[in-house]
């Protein structure tokens, strides 16, 4: 939205109501570091840290699911925002400093968005490795 893209319209992914397929196409970008934060957190996960809820699957069927706990849940959201926030080795454009990954994402949407305006020749997208 900040590049002043459509997010609805998407190059790999199909576009249906309410999916932001553009999101999801830039997120692709990103992806392996996702992956990679979520095999490190899980290496730290034990039984004990999920519950178990019963929950309506159809009319009169029910089934049981397992969940991260809320503790847990809120610990992984929280460590989450913070790797977001964790510098990569990509400067950013306007300062120079190294970037953290939330930055780089949002950075590289702008340029996608002045390639796609013709305001730039070429696109290159930028992937972050974290330091």
């Amino acid at each position: 939205m900040t590049a002043k893209l459509e997010p609805y319209l998407g190059f790999m992914h199909s576009e249906e109501t309410y999916k932001p397929s553009l999101v999801c196409d830039i997120i692709e970008l990103y992806r392996h570091l996702v992956d990679d934060f979520l095999i490190q957190y899980c290496k730290d996960v034990q039984r004990k840290d999920f519950v178990v809820k019963t929950e309506k699957y159809v009319p009169n069927r029910q089934g049981k699911r397992e969940y991260l706990s809320d503790s847990k849940t809120n610990d992984l959201t929280r460590r989450f925002y913070a790797y977001l926030d964790w510098h990569i080795g990509i400067p950013r454009i306007q300062h120079g400093d190294r970037s953290s990954i939330a930055t780089l994402i949002t950075e590289e949407a702008s340029l996608l968005a002045m390639y796609l305006r013709n305001e730039k020749k070429e696109w290159l997208p930028r992937i972050g490795l974290t330091a």
